[in-house]
């Protein structure tokens, strides 16, 4: 690792902060994540959406289940903007036998069930360890930092259920004058299905959106646990101080 290649300030912070740089190093790289992303994602999740005509409840589940494949990308872009590297779609689709095949049954198996997952995906994705060496590495990880991302996982998956909600509420608040339907009735009868279609509608279009933050924030979270174990700040202070 070529600690002073990072373009970021690397210092041991407290965890929150360490989410915190995450999702502010991807709000700097906002436009090329959601580039890269949302032509990843769009047509995968297009595909789930018709899917509506098998089960009305099968387009959510397999949004759901696809985010961890997903995210992939998203880590790489932000992997690639900590060292002051720009990535296009093209650099994705050049890449996307190592960003998007590999590992992909564990992604979408082990991985999913993961609720650390934000955490631990840099082991996987970037580090290129196996067997006894990724197993020990991420049980010195998880030992500080483990219960932060669980808490991590809980908070965004609480804030994306609330986003749904208040796009699927527009359904009330806008509909004509005089015929304003009740919330029961979404549940029931001729509207349930469009109902079900609408909440797949608007939790795909909250993933798009909020989805690479939480990527983000766990993004922080590692990095921030590999300084503390290997002191990368000192590191790279002393690999500039020399450089000069």
């Amino acid at each position: 690792m070529q600690v002073d290649a990072f373009a970021i300030r690397l210092r041991t912070r407290t965890p929150w902060e360490a989410t915190d740089l995450g999702i502010r190093l991807c709000q700097r790289e906002i436009r090329s994540v959601y580039r890269c992303y949302w032509a990843v994602a769009l047509p995968p999740f297009a595909l789930c959406l018709a899917t509506f005509e098998i089960a009305n409840w099968l387009p959510a589940v397999l949004i759901w289940w696809l985010k961890p494949w997903l995210d992939r990308v998203i880590l790489f872009v932000l992997s690639r903007a900590g060292f002051g590297q720009s990535t296009t779609v093209a650099s994705v689709w050049r890449s996307s036998d190592v960003v998007l095949w590999r590992q992909l049954l564990h992604s979408l198996t082990l991985r999913r069930l993961s609720i650390r997952r934000s955490f631990t995906q840099p082991v996987y994705q970037l580090e290129g360890l196996r067997g006894a060496a990724r197993r020990a590495r991420l049980r010195i990880l998880r030992q500080r930092g483990g219960g932060i991302a669980a808490l991590l996982t809980g908070g965004f998956s609480t804030i994306e259920t609330l986003l749904t909600i208040g796009l699927l509420s527009l359904l009330i608040w806008f509909a004509p004058p005089g015929d304003s339907p009740s919330l029961a009735s979404y549940f029931v009868g001729e509207r349930a299905q469009f109902f079900a279609l609408a909440y797949a509608v608007c939790y795909a279009l909250v993933v798009l959106a909020l989805e690479p933050f939480y990527v983000g924030a766990g993004f922080g979270l590692y990095l921030n646990r590999r300084v503390e174990l290997e002191a990368w700040d000192i590191e790279q202070e002393f690999r500039r101080a020399f450089a000069h």
